[in-house]
């Protein structure tokens, strides 16, 4: 039986940490940034995390 591939998608988008948590990029920070205030465009910078509940979707994609 073949290997499986690692989504790539997945790959690119999600990083794990090492307690095993998924880091996520926040959305809203691609356009329309002239009405959001620096200080809402920094938060938005920071990496998020991914919920429980749809982390467990996420790391059989990424775990394979």
């Amino acid at each position: 039986m073949p290997k499986s591939k690692t989504s790539s998608s997945v790959a690119k988008r999600f990083k794990v940490t090492a307690n095993g948590n998924l880091l996520r990029h926040q959305a809203g920070k691609s356009h329309l940034l002239q009405k959001k205030s620096s200080s809402h465009k920094k938060r938005l910078s920071q990496p998020a995390l991914v919920k429980k509940q749809d982390s467990k979707g996420i790391k059989i994609k990424l775990l394979k």
